[in-house]
Parts: structure tokens; sequence; C-alpha cells
């Protein structure tokens, strides 16, 4: 039986590299070609075969789904996203993708998703089957131990999210501020809203979410506002939109 083709289309390298390496150590899987430019990816899928695409999903200039819907339904092979976010998994089954690998993930998690997808590659194995999993599995997750993915030139590493302080929005992008450093990542502040432990971050502005545990004093200010004192120093503006709330979860 032929290798199986695959293509790997992220636009971190190191992700690159440690998807490569874990492909290597499994028997009958070819890397044919990998790409950190989507658009590339897209166009070496249109005219080459391929049986297997690991995908990211937040790539500059195109992401992985405006990626798909480009690609001629004939040319689209078994995709696996792999991405740090796991707010794109319902999204994901609705354009029918095989996997969701959520970085960083092990050895054991990446074999027994090529396990599968060669089986269904075979015709062997069913999409409910995949889908129950994969269900399950992001039920299982505890909103306590979401990361934060920061990308760096030739590094990735991740933030807890109970180390964050406190998060301010720069239009398209976020602020995370973790102690004495800060940390700007692609996302907006409402979709970042939803990731969050709701039990303990704060949104006090439509700019601005607070860790609750960061917080030592609230100081009336003007026209029905307040300043958030944290513990660091840190002034902050709880705007009238969310006071009532707010006051009301800190018992004021």
């Amino acid at each position: 039986m032929p290798n199986i083709r695959t293509v790997i289309i992220d636009d971190e390298r190191l992700a690159r590299q440690r998807i490569r390496r874990m492909l290597s150590d499994v028997p009958g899987f070819e890397v044919a070609a990998e790409f950190e430019n989507p658009e590339h990816g897209l166009a070496y899928l249109e005219s080459n075969p391929a049986e297997l695409l690991f995908l990211d999903v937040q790539m500059p200039g195109m992401d992985g789904f405006a990626l798909l819907e480009a690609l001629p339904p004939e040319r689209t092979p078994m995709v696996i996203f792999v991405t740090a976010y796991d707010e794109y998994a319902l999204r994901a089954f609705e354009v029918h993708a095989f996997d969701y690998l959520l970085k960083p993930f092990d050895q054991a998690r990446f074999d027994k998703t090529i396990d599968r997808a060669r089986k269904q590659l075979a015709g062997d194995g069913t999409n409910s089957e995949k889908l129950i999993h994969l269900l399950n599995e992001f039920r299982q997750r505890n909103q306590e131990s979401a990361r934060f993915a920061i990308k760096t030139p030739g590094r990735l590493y991740f933030v807890r999210q109970e180390d964050i302080d406190w998060m301010e929005a720069a239009d398209n992008y976020v602020n995370l501020h973790v102690g004495s450093e800060t940390h700007l990542i692609r996302e907006t502040m409402n979709a970042l809203e939803q990731r969050l432990d709701s039990r303990r971050f704060l949104r006090i502005h439509r700019s601005t979410i607070v860790n609750a545990d960061r917080i030592k004093e609230l100081r009336p200010w003007f026209h029905g506002e307040y300043i958030v004192l944290l513990k660091d120093g840190t002034e902050l503006t709880l705007s009238r939109t969310y006071r009532e709330k707010i006051l009301s979860l800190l018992g004021n």
C-alpha cells in the first residue's frame, strides 16, 4: 500500500517540525510538503494530490477555514486542525474536519489521531465515532487549565490564564499583562472573554478585563465610574456600563 501523502500548513516553524518529527515515527505516512504561508499551501493543494492535511487555524493573511473554503472539494484532503485555541472546535466539525489537536499535544494523543486517520482512509471507522470522541474530550477540558499561546520569532510558549493580571484591547489584538511582562496575542476582546473563567475574570470596560484576584480596592470616580486599583498599583477604569454587575459580584 503506498504511503499516505501528507501536507503541513502552519506559520510556526517549530510546530511544523514537531508534527514532522512525530510523523516520522509512524510507518505508512509521507510528508509531501509543508508551508509557512497558507496561500502557498493552497496553491500546492490545488495542483497536487494529498490525502491528509495538518492545518493551523490562525495564520497571517488567510486562516485555516478560509483556506478550506477556497480549496475545490475534489482537492480537499482529510483535515486535522492543529491549534492552541479550543473555541474553534465546533466550527471545525462544521467543515468536516477529521480531528482537532490542541497544542501542546503529546505523542500519545498524536498517535491516537494518526491511527484513527489511517483506519478512516482505509475505509474502517465512522464519522460518528470521531465526533463523539472529540465532543467528549472538549467537555472534559477544565477552564482552569486554559493557556494562551505566545508567538515570538523562533519561539512558541504558553501563559496560564490564572497568571494574567489584566488585559486590554488593541484593535484586533489583546495585550496580556502578566507581572512585569506584556504579551500581544491575535484575538478580539469578545472572543477572549468567552475563553476565560468567568469566576475569576471580570469585564470592567469594553476594552479591559481584570483578574479579580488582583483587585485591591475600588475608588469612586467621576460620573458614576470607579478606579480599580490592583495590588501592583495599576489603576484601571470601571465604566458605568459594567458598574452594577461588578459591584454586585464583589459584594459592594
